[in-house]
């Protein structure tokens, strides 16, 4: 029996909660947060999501939607356009492509995993905004922000798990 209209719209709804709540953690970064002294402080919430979707879904979170989340992480962020769709898309690439080693590990080396993962995309993304500009930027928001993106990794994590289990447990 062919499934109602109701059903199968419901089910493209689901497929579509990695990227909607990627995209709501990109919003996010564009929040100003008026805090003295940590204005220029981001966290990298974008990048936890493609790793957390590319490793527990990949099907959901394919890499042309990594690129076009990049894309417009970079026009949100204002660095040059390509540079974080680069990022993302390497950083889903990677994820994806070692899927099999995360899966059934403890949370801590999936968190270790995207320490070193997070830590190579901050460090391509300064690298490559600093060739873009042609001058050096100064490294320490670059450090904090990887530092940040450390510290939340473990409740965004937590929250995705709960949206995937809440949302996607029969998709």
């Amino acid at each position: 029996m062919k499934p109602s209209v109701w059903v199968r719209m419901d089910t493209w709804v689901r497929h579509l909660v990695p990227v909607g709540v990627t995209l709501v953690l990109l919003l996010l970064t564009a929040i100003p947060t008026r805090i003295p002294g940590l204005s220029g402080i981001i966290p990298m919430l974008p990048l936890m999501g493609v790793y957390y979707w590319a490793i527990y879904r990949p099907d959901l979170l394919p890499a042309w939607s990594a690129f076009l989340i990049g894309l417009l992480y970079d026009i949100i962020g204002g660095t040059p356009l390509g540079v974080n769709a680069l990022v993302l898309l390497s950083v889903q690439g990677i994820a994806a492509g070692q899927r099999r080693f995360f899966l059934g590990k403890s949370f801590m080396v999936a968190w270790w995993a995207f320490g070193l993962l997070a830590a190579a995309a901050a460090g391509a993304t300064w690298l490559l905004v600093t060739i873009l500009y042609g001058q050096a930027l100064d490294a320490s928001p670059v450090i904090f922000d990887y530092l940040l993106t450390m510290g939340l990794f473990p409740l965004l994590t937590w929250t995705l798990a709960r949206t995937q289990m809440a949302f996607l447990k029969e998709v």
